[in-house]
């Protein structure tokens, strides 16, 4: 749960082709070995994350969303934004459950 300054912040996914084994998406005629400069530049391997080593700032676990300082477990539980950490909601009255 990030905060409405944050919303930009999110990371966008680049989804894969479901035509990509049709026959019109083939190229013909054309070896791999002259097809090096045709692949997907947005799936290559240095565009992988590198989220190593980041972790929660309350509970020490992994944090998987990138540019998050948080978990969604303790951001959740606080009523707080896993980007920033601003304040969104009061939770002393709320029956929370981590299920």
């Amino acid at each position: 749960m990030v905060c409405d300054k944050c919303q930009p912040k999110l990371s966008k996914l680049i989804g894969v082709d479901p035509l990509r084994n049709k026959a019109h998406n083939k190229l013909g005629g054309v070896t791999k070995t002259k097809a090096t400069g045709l692949k997907n530049k947005a799936l290559g391997s240095d565009k992988k994350a590198g989220m190593v080593g980041v972790k929660c700032r309350v509970c020490k676990q992994n944090v998987h969303q990138v540019g998050s300082n948080f978990c969604q477990t303790c951001a959740y539980q606080k009523g707080i934004c896993a980007m920033c950490g601003k304040k969104m909601y009061e939770t002393s009255m709320l029956k929370q459950s981590v299920v």
